[in-house]
């Protein structure tokens, strides 16, 4: 069983600026078959973009599709680095209700885990384990 975070993460997240369109940000999420974009300024986390972020806080609220991500990512999110303990992310997960957590060392992005990452790593029998490892559905 996996201790560290370093050995769940998703490596070499895919990242974008506060100021690419949320268009741009979409596509890039559609092109690269990802549900979270992590935010960068200078190479440092600044924010977490979902696909729900899009849908539900930018365009039901009728946001142009020029519209900055920055305007609607989450900023600061809670991270974790590579080294904590992989009980780290459960807890944040649990505490904030929230699906994908930024891996971050010297506060540049490493990695992301995933609730599926985490459900395959500690019950790989549950419903969660069997949706988050089936091929993808296109």
């Amino acid at each position: 069983m996996a201790q560290t975070i370093k050995q769940v993460m998703t490596r070499d997240p895919i990242t974008v600026e506060p100021d690419t369109p949320i268009a741009q940000v979409a596509r890039k999420m559609k092109d690269d078959d990802t549900g979270a974009i992590l935010v960068t300024e200078g190479g440092k986390l600044t924010g977490i973009v979902t696909d729900r972020d899009i849908v539900v806080r930018a365009i039901a609220e009728g946001a142009d599709p020029d519209t900055k991500i920055g305007d609607f990512m989450t900023r600061d999110p809670k991270t974790v680095t590579p080294d904590s303990p992989v009980d780290d992310a459960i807890q944040i997960a649990r505490d904030d209700d929230v699906r994908r957590i930024p891996v971050v060392q010297d506060g540049r992005p490493a990695g992301i885990v995933s609730l599926g990452d985490l459900a395959l790593e500690r019950d790989e029998d549950s419903a969660l384990a069997d949706i988050s490892s089936a091929s993808q559905n296109n």
